[in-house]
């Protein structure tokens, strides 16, 4: 835990790791874990660190403040958890009063996918502790979020909103945490949830340890966190912002009304079983999976507005591999773990360059390979533009060639087997120029006009005897046949130069 020395210092520049790691990757039994904890990560199969738990779980464990940037899918979330775990376990204890098990440790996330699978980490870590953990976010019911708030949680996992609920309704106190984690931080600190977060952090002891990890940060969001952290450590294990290597990128200049087509011919061509699809709204996401679905493939729709538990259930699917394609807005572009994913494709180019790093970070992940396929329109040249400033590369727009699988009419058929069967060189067979010339000279069909013969009788006007009682002549008088119910018309003056009634 900082010192008040710290405390006061708490605007200095973050200081660099030190290099003191060996160039292999080391293992996790070479750290000063807990067997139980060791035991925990060996369930999980995981031997060796990553370059960035490698580089921060010393730093975690020493009680300093870190600010982790490393490209998605290298583990970030067992760099912060495994060592917070281990700090702890001197906290660790199997009374069943909710008393002795307040919160020690705070980790915030932007999104419910991302809150729900930290959770799931962290459940795996502590599963042979007697450390408690919990997740609350938003789109469900509180209820039962409440009733496991009250038995008491050392490590709570939550989205700010949903987080700021609990605290307004009195189900969790803050006031004895000793970490706090902002898992994709800059997310976090960018785009509307500052507010949330100063109102948490106003709940929070201000001695306590506090870890930022993200896979970008952008000079600005690097002095927006200097003020909530204390002498922090920058670790840094890539280029601030770079793509994994293991991601092969392709872009591809096509036209709007293609782009469905290119990516059913990618995967056929590729023959990718899993995909996940990007777009920038949750409207054109729900027509989007629709249209797939018609094409014949398992598709998922995961965006803003369902509902958690179809949110939910959507992924499980996916991940089970019930499921073909995955199309989501950017909900699904921070933190998923996915495992195995062989492509990503970027239906629309995100809005936001940074967006673009953590969608292609959902496939080549733990060091396997994927692939990364955007689709460029000509009114998307200043969003590329800021992709290339982003991931500092000059990004090359590769021609597409679309094969023609729409349905084709059963004449452009005939057509095409009479021109495969002719022959290939010289006079072409007589009876085909024939067939040929007839199809394009062929006279229009004549259409038969029905006959009505009394219709077609010539006008015949009326004789003055057949005038209907309506005429002038008939006025005054009813007409022979019409009932005495009906009044005849009466004469009525001109208003001007007409005649005086009778």
């Amino acid at each position: 835990m900082t010192t008040p020395q710290d405390h006061a210092s708490a605007q200095a520049e973050p200081t660099e790791a030190a290099p003191t790691l060996p160039v292999s990757a080391p293992r996790f039994d070479t750290l000063a874990l807990d067997a139980k904890l060791l035991r925990a990560v060996a369930d999980q199969g995981y031997a060796t660190m990553t370059p960035i738990q490698a580089k921060a779980i010393p730093i975690v464990l020493d009680g300093q403040d870190v600010m982790g940037a490393a490209q998605t899918g290298t583990g970030k979330t067992a760099a912060f958890s495994i060592p917070l775990l281990q700090r702890m376990l001197k906290h660790e204890n199997a009374s069943m009063s909710p008393a002795r098990h307040p919160v020690r440790a705070l980790v915030l996330a932007p999104t419910r996918e991302l809150a729900d699978q930290v959770a799931a980490n962290v459940k795996a870590y502590a599963r042979h502790t007697q450390l408690r953990s919990a997740v609350v976010f938003g789109g469900i019911d509180m209820k039962p979020q409440t009733a496991e708030l009250k038995k008491g949680v050392e490590v709570l996992i939550a989205t700010p909103g949903r987080l700021l609920d609990h605290i307004e309704a009195k189900n969790c106190v803050l006031n004895q945490v000793e970490y706090v984690v902002l898992d994709e931080a800059d997310r976090m600190l960018d785009i509307g949830f500052l507010p949330d977060l100063q109102r948490i952090l106003s709940f929070l002891p201000r001695q306590r340890q506090t870890l930022l990890f993200s896979a970008t940060f952008s000079p600005e969001i690097k002095k927006l966190a200097s003020s909530y952290l204390q002498n922090p450590v920058l670790v840094e294990v890539a280029r601030p912002n770079a793509t994994a290597s293991t991601v092969e990128q392709h872009f591809y200049s096509v036209a709007e009304d293609d782009k469905r087509r290119v990516i059913r011919q990618i995967l056929r061509e590729r023959a990718i079983t899993q995909a996940i699809v990007f777009g920038n709204s949750k409207l054109g996401v729900a027509r989007l999976a629709r249209a797939f679905e018609r094409d014949g493939l398992r598709t998922a729709a995961l965006h803003g507005d369902k509902s958690q538990d179809e949110r939910l259930k959507s992924l499980a699917a996916f991940k089970a591999g019930e499921v073909d394609l995955l199309v989501a807005t950017d909900v699904a572009a921070r933190g998923l773990d996915i495992a195995d994913l062989p492509a990503v494709f970027n239906f629309d180019v995100p809005f936001n360059a940074e967006d673009y790093v953590h969608r292609i970070g959902r496939t080549g992940r733990a060091g396997a390979s994927g692939i990364a396929v955007t689709l460029v329109t000509r009114d998307d040249t200043r969003l590329m533009g800021e992709i290339e400033k982003l991931i500092k590369k000059k990004v090359d727009l590769e021609p597409f060639d679309l094969l023609d699988d729409r349905p084709r009419r059963r004449h452009e058929r005939d057509d095409d087997e009479r021109r495969r069967d002719a022959p290939r060189g010289g006079e072409r067979d007589s009876d085909v120029d024939q067939e040929a010339e007839r199809r394009s000279v062929r006279p229009p069909r004549a259409t038969a006009r029905p006959v009505d013969p009394f219709f077609d009788r010539p006008y015949e006007p009326l004789a003055s005897a057949e005038k209907p009682a309506w005429e002038p002549e008939a006025v005054g008088k009813p007409a022979a046949g019409v009932s005495r119910n009906i009044k005849p018309r009466r004469r009525v003056a001109a208003l001007l130069g007409g005649p005086a009634p009778d």
